[in-house]
């Protein structure tokens, strides 16, 4: 971007030929599950999953993460950016840093942002259900369960949180997923129980907080669940997440998993392919397969993908390497 203003439009136009320019082409088939045979994640009674974050890195309309899903072999999903990316949410890219550009620019960015959120509010708002029930028969027709819904509403406006969980219903989901912050937890929960459904929080490195505690967060509402990210969890705590999942299983419905280096790690909490690093996931699978709590447990893909490789790729090895284990 040089020094000269750029106007709003000529700057959506750029940002979205940098998404053309970035998207990687896929090219796998579906061989790994052959025709008519629906993919099949559950195993040893303990459900694997994706959230579909982990694809962020490739094209991903709905039909492209079912190729990747059917790749993986994997039938149930956390469905996150996709749903309404491809129902055609209006969008903006912001550039990766702001420093480099004059005042003026960051300005008309800033105000770009705000025309954008208004009308992604206006869109959402006039988008009939019917479009998501659609996307629901895509997934199901698959074989592809989207067991949780990620929209992230906590900052919406009352009407577009009242829609994130409309959609939800209508994708079949149990609930959404939102961020762990003391506001979104306040906020989110009483939108669930109104819409008799869950509101599940993701945890980051807030775990390792001092006086933290996952009670004050749950205590909001009945409808507060956690989705605890086992990665984040041990990579800030060196802790073991099976003490959390003990404590908190009926109020958990969903897993995050990753593979991290943990805080006295040479190079602590990093993101580590699996089997490399040192959340001890093993632990975490078996203890599921054990107790036959109602938990899942959703691949969410961090680490730098190796040269030659790609997300969905990842993906599976990820899925191959947790199957191993509850077999």
């Amino acid at each position: 971007m040089d020094n000269k203003l750029i106007s709003r439009r000529k700057f959506l136009g750029t940002a979205a030929a940098a998404t053309l320019l970035t998207t990687v082409p896929f090219n796998i088939s579906y061989a790994a599950t052959p025709k008519g045979k629906k993919p099949n994640s559950k195993v040893g009674g303990v459900q694997l999953g994706v959230t579909t974050y982990s694809y962020g890195s490739m094209p991903h309309k709905v039909e492209d993460v079912i190729e990747y899903l059917l790749y993986a072999g994997v039938n149930s999903i956390e469905l996150r950016n996709v749903a309404e990316e491809d129902l055609g949410l209006p969008s903006i890219q912001r550039p990766r840093s702001m420093t480099q550009l004059t005042e003026e620019q960051r300005a008309e960015i800033r105000k770009a942002s705000e025309d954008i959120r208004e009308e992604q509010k206006k869109w959402r708002l006039s988008l009939p259900m019917e479009r998501y029930v659609e996307m629901r028969k895509k997934f199901n027709k698959a074989g592809i369960e989207v067991y949780i819904a990620k929209f992230a509403p906590s900052a919406w406006s009352d009407e577009e949180i009242d829609y994130a969980y409309r959609a939800a219903k209508a994708l079949g989901s149990i609930g959404i997923t939102d961020e762990m912050t003391d506001a979104n937890c306040q906020r989110l929960g009483k939108f669930a129980e109104k819409h008799n459904s869950l509101a599940m929080f993701h945890t980051h490195g807030q775990v390792a907080d001092p006086g933290f505690s996952f009670d004050k967060y749950l205590g909001y509402s009945p409808a507060n669940m956690l989705n605890l990210d086992a990665g984040h969890y041990y990579g800030a705590t060196g802790l073991h997440p099976n003490d959390v999942i003990i404590k908190y299983h009926d109020r958990m419905r969903s897993i995050h998993m990753k593979d991290k280096t943990g805080p006295k790690h040479a190079t602590p909490d990093s993101n580590m392919q699996f089997g490399q690093g040192e959340t001890p996931i093993a632990d975490v699978l078996l203890l599921l397969k054990k107790e036959k709590w109602p938990i899942r447990v959703d691949v969410e893909l961090e680490y730098r993908i190796p040269e030659g490789s790609d997300a969905a790729k990842e993906v599976r090895k990820c899925i191959d390497y947790m199957r191993n284990i509850l077999e």
